[in-house]
């Protein structure tokens, strides 16, 4: 429970120190892992809960996973992969902004 009870300060910390152009399209999702264990009866957060934080966050999309099992892991992955592609073109706006000194001598734009 105390890696839920953190989500909002973990969430909010990576959105401070990364700075995505737009943090409400910036891909994140939620992975309720470990569901194998005793058929998933003994959970600390609830599904309810957890969809319910992700809803609160603009629907981040949220993954019942066992990495045991290999239960929605590729699923997981697969749903971030194409989340990053969808929002590929604000990151090249991103990084376009960097200074010709940054650029290494041997690598100077023309």
């Amino acid at each position: 429970m105390k890696s839920f009870d953190t989500l909002d300060n973990w969430h909010e910390e990576f959105l401070k120190q990364a700075n995505p152009p737009d943090p409400r399209t910036f891909p994140f999702i939620l992975l309720g892992n470990k569901i194998d264990i005793d058929g998933g009866n003994s959970r600390v957060v609830s599904e309810k809960k957890a969809k319910d934080w992700c809803a609160s966050k603009g629907n981040i999309p949220y993954f019942e996973t066992s990495a045991k099992e290999d239960f929605n892991v590729d699923a997981a992955f697969l749903c971030i992969a194409k989340a990053a592609l969808a929002n590929e073109h604000e990151q090249d706006i991103y990084f376009q902004g960097i200074p010709e000194a940054a650029v290494p001598e041997n690598e100077q734009r023309s």
